[in-house]
């Protein structure tokens, strides 16, 4: 399953270039995740309240491969690519028109609210499987 998250790219996005500051794709895939767990139907909020457990990212491989500019559509597209006990794995491609112009794959941990790894729970495995 794909997910799909339209954005589009406002003048505060973007560097003296007129492109899109590269930090900032992150924050548009960061978006993205959000919104995919929320359709999942995990809710985060209550998992840090309810379980003292969060979300963190532990690692991105990204690769700039075509700039976006100013007043682009943009589409984020994320798919999950693995889940284990602690990790969940997910590929992240912005696109524009189809053309990918950013690619990411990112590996989140499950963290307990002091810093500590923790398990995924076991009913949030089972919703991405």
């Amino acid at each position: 399953m794909t997910h799909s998250f339209p954005l589009r790219v406002y003048y505060e996005d973007t560097d003296l270039a007129g492109i899109v500051y590269y930090a900032n794709y992150l924050k548009f895939i960061e978006r993205a995740r959000t919104e995919y767990v929320r359709g999942l139907g995990i809710d985060q909020t209550a998992l840090k309240r309810d379980e003292g457990l969060v979300f963190a990212v532990r690692r991105v491989e990204a690769d700039y491969l075509a700039p976006a500019k100013f007043d682009d559509e943009l589409v984020v597209l994320t798919t999950l690519d693995a889940v284990t006990g602690a990790r969940i794995v997910m590929k992240q491609e912005v696109t524009r028109a189809g053309t990918v112009l950013f690619s990411a794959l990112v590996t989140l941990v499950c963290l307990t609210e002091t810093g500590h790894a923790a398990r995924l729970p076991a009913n949030i495995r089972l919703i991405l499987h």
